[in-house]
């Protein structure tokens, strides 16, 4: 006996664009913030260096010293001499617990657990180095982590048909060169070649969407929970970018750093995995019109990460005391929709994102206490891009203050340890959203710290 099926015009239009569509579009998508396992505001990562991180990044863009300006602003490669080579390893410790409640399509509780910690320990390395010519050039290469996400919730959890598992990794190479115009100018240029690779899954309420066609209501499992599935899509490209900078010495004792970084482009390819169970995997199968739907297959869907714009100064106010400060713009209106392709004739989705640019502030001061050590901290205040509109469990995000010490051990005459530690707290992380009848709200407790050591060896 065939069972009920879903009717072909509800098949092809409303069931693939709601269901099919909008995970796959919030699986590429609506997990791209490290902020349920980052720290900068969107799915940001600053941790480059951890000399840097120790003030809270105030100064990046014009403090010497620190190979990380390869990436940072290449045109203060100039003021290095030889060759510098410098490894950076920062820990990300974050803590994110959900402490809402969620419903069903028939305003239900929800069944299952809070997700427990979606947050983790996360390692975040960059690696750099810097050749220095007596003839004013310089040349630099850099292998960073500039943007990233990782979180888990447990299975079974109350917003399961949100999130689930997110991991999004872009790894960027950075080419630059950088000259003296003369005594207290320079400019700089790099060419950036990413990989972007991305992981991510959530449960899928197969029984609601029967439920929501009379066709199908009758079936015993067609009712909200009752028929869970899964799905896991993955998906990796290259892009590639470009990055300028300037640096200005108008006095021995201040210096002025401005750079740009490009936005870069990706377009994901990959796969979609789906887990159907048996019953409901029956009923599509009944009827040509719906045997096609959830089935493993091939998508694409196009990311743009965002342009960023630092300005730094530095001022060494003694000889043994400096401040310095930042502001940086993150052009994150880049990401205005994501639009998901697939192989077979589906209509393309458009998922709204809408996200705002951003800015981000900090002040920071060293003390050189003595010829083998120099102390460093800072604070910083890092807007979010988000809106409570278009916020998931993927992206708890919120506007959040940075609190950082860190120091500066010599060595020796060529080699420097560097120690940082960061706790940066969100002001009021909280999410209200509803799809296919199930809403998820309430706020977020959690916090993270960031604690980093590299060292840099100068020959």
């Amino acid at each position: 006996m065939r069972h009920p099926v879903i009717g072909e015009t509800y098949a092809m239009h409303h069931f693939p664009r709601n269901s099919r569509h909008s995970l796959l579009a919030l699986a590429v998508t609506g997990a791209l913030v490290f902020a349920s396992n980052a720290h900068a505001a969107g799915f940001q990562l600053k941790e480059n260096s951890v000399r840097s991180m120790g003030s809270a990044f105030a100064g990046t863009a014009a403090k010497t010293g620190d190979s990380s300006v390869v990436a940072n602003n290449p045109a203060v490669m100039t003021q290095f001499e030889g060759n510098t080579f410098q490894i950076d390893v920062t820990a990300i410790d974050l803590s994110y617990e959900f402490e809402g409640t969620a419903t069903d399509a028939f305003g239900r509780p929800m069944t299952g657990s809070n997700g427990g910690d979606a947050g983790g320990l996360t390692p975040v390395p960059a690696m750099s180095y810097i050749r220095k010519f007596d003839n004013g050039l310089a040349f630099g290469a850099m292998v960073s982590a500039p943007f990233g996400l990782k979180t888990e919730y447990e299975d079974g959890w109350v917003g399961r048909y949100f999130a689930h598992t997110s991991d999004v990794r872009i790894v960027d190479l950075t080419l630059s060169g950088a000259i003296d115009l003369s005594d207290r100018f320079s400019v700089g240029i790099g060419l950036i070649a990413s990989r972007a690779d991305v992981t991510l899954s959530r449960s899928i309420d197969f029984g609601t969407l029967l439920y929501s066609n009379p066709a199908t209501r009758p079936l015993p499992f067609a009712q909200p929970q009752a028929a869970d599935g899964f799905v896991s899509v993955e998906g990796a490209e290259n892009g590639f970018g470009w990055l300028v900078g300037m640096h200005f010495r108008p006095t021995d004792n201040v210096a002025l750093g401005v750079s740009y970084r490009s936005e870069i482009d990706y377009e994901l390819t990959g796969t979609a995995d789906w887990t159907v169970p048996g019953n409901v995997a029956a009923v599509f199968g009944s009827s040509p019109a719906t045997a096609a739907l959830f089935q493993d297959g091939n998508v694409t869907a196009d990311l743009t990460t965002p342009s960023i714009l630092q300005v730094g100064a530095t001022w060494q106010a003694t000889d043994r005391f400096a401040v310095m400060g930042s502001w940086a713009r993150t052009g994150w209106e880049s990401l205005r929709e994501v639009r998901i392709r697939f192989e077979n004739p589906d209509p393309d989705a458009v998922e709204p994102f809408d996200w705002k640019n951003t800015n981000f502030y900090s002040l920071g001061a060293e003390f050189k206490l003595n010829d083998a050590w120099t102390l460093r901290g800072g604070v910083a205040y890092d807007e979010t891009p988000t809106s409570i509109e278009h916020r998931t469990p993927r992206l708890p995000d919120d506007d959040r203050t940075w609190y950082s010490i860190g120091a500066t051990w010599q060595a020796s005459d060529a080699l420097d340890i560097n120690f940082g530690f960061t706790h940066i707290k969100p002001d009021d992380p909280r999410i209200d959203i509803t799809e296919g009848g199930t809403r998820i709200a309430g706020p977020y407790s959690g916090s993270a710290n960031l604690y980093g050591v590299s060292a840099q060896y100068r020959f």
